[in-house]
């Protein structure tokens, strides 16, 4: 069985019901999330055992936070605890043509404090095959970004597989850093970079050669080849450049599709017509999980890799929470064309 190992900030989630505004609601509905909580929680709903590393307050919401976690088949034995409080985000769903919302309350969180030397990275990456993290985590606090630092070091020495999830935060980066000043020596250590040409050129200053699209939505593959490329020349220890493909229509219905670039070869999976959403919220995190499972467990089909990733996604829009609570079978069936959502009797 593969070990995997992710970190991050886990926030408590407190939503507005259904589509009701902020300023609508009587309460909230509370759940715990965060993207690289979200990834793991994909990879147990998937079968495996990925161990999530974080920092959470000594307290009654710690606790339960660590309750959720456990709950959802997750590795918690290495969480630290310390700080003064959890982190927190409201997320008010759109519809149609108004968007959803999302209002962070993270600034001197357990996480926002971490340090250096806090976490025993040794210890957490013994027999380890995989390590995630997601570049929400550099954007909270510059303490946070070192240890995410420390932790893709400590990784790459033991030749360990990194990965990333851009994720790129405009709201967060607050702490006197620009992003194009703290991402590069992150990016460095990974082998598998998923992104989507927003992030690459906020962080990076990397431009396609070319349109991606056209009017008509049609992708211009080499464009997103180029893009790989230029990351790759940057990047030299990259070996996978992963593309997220999404095109919102309105609130209630986007596409999705994805690109996967590798020694030159490109694979791209089929756009999917994602309606009547329920919610937006982890669908990224959704897709990475998809991927990591996929790249573990189809032995170099990095087609079905690709495909089992965007499949993935799609599926999460359908489930409210940040965590995607589907399995293996269920996200090979929509690949393999189940798309009507019968009853299963």
């Amino acid at each position: 069985m593969k070990k995997i190992v992710t970190f991050g900030e886990l926030m408590l989630r407190l939503a507005a019901p259904d589509y009701l505004r902020i300023s609508q609601a009587n309460y909230f509905e509370a759940v715990y999330g965060g993207g690289e909580a979200n990834v793991a929680a994909s990879l147990a709903n998937f079968g495996l055992h990925p161990k999530f590393i974080t920092r959470l307050p000594d307290n009654e919401l710690g606790d339960a936070a660590l309750m959720y976690l456990r709950k959802h088949g997750l590795d918690t034995s290495d969480i630290i605890r310390g700080g003064s409080r959890l982190g927190l985000y409201f997320l008010e769903t759109g519809a149609v043509s108004r968007g959803s919302k999302v209002i962070y309350d993270r600034e001197h969180s357990a996480l926002a404090t971490i340090q250096r030397g806090m976490i025993d990275w040794e210890k957490v990456f013994q027999g380890v095959d995989w390590f995630h993290w997601t570049g929400i985590t550099p954007a909270i606090s510059e303490s946070a970004a070192m240890v995410c630092l420390e932790a893709i070091q400590a990784a790459s020495q033991l030749g360990i597989t990194v990965s990333t999830d851009l994720n790129y935060r405009k709201k967060l980066w607050k702490y006197g850093k620009a992003p194009k000043d703290v991402m590069p020596a992150l990016i460095e250590g990974c082998d598998v970079i998923l992104g989507n040409e927003e992030s690459i050129e906020k962080y990076f200053g990397i431009t396609p050669y070319g349109q991606l699209a056209d009017e008509l939505d049609f992708v211009d593959p080499q464009a997103y080849i180029s893009l790989a490329l230029q990351l790759k020349d940057r990047f030299p220890k990259a070996k996978k450049v992963v593309f997220t493909i999404r095109r919102t229509v309105n609130a209630s219905h986007n596409t999705l599709s994805g690109i996967l670039c590798d020694d030159g070869l490109l694979y791209q999976a089929p756009t999917y017509q994602i309606t009547h959403i329920i919610d937006r919220v982890g669908g990224g995190d959704a897709f990475m999980g998809g991927l990591i499972y996929g790249l573990l467990m189809y032995d170099k089909d990095y087609q079905r890799a690709l495909n089992f990733a965007v499949a993935a996604s799609c599926l999460k829009h359908t489930i409210r929470g940040d965590f995607n609570l589907v399995n293996v079978q269920e996200v090979e069936n929509l690949m393999e064309g189940e798309v009507v959502g019968r009853v299963s009797r």
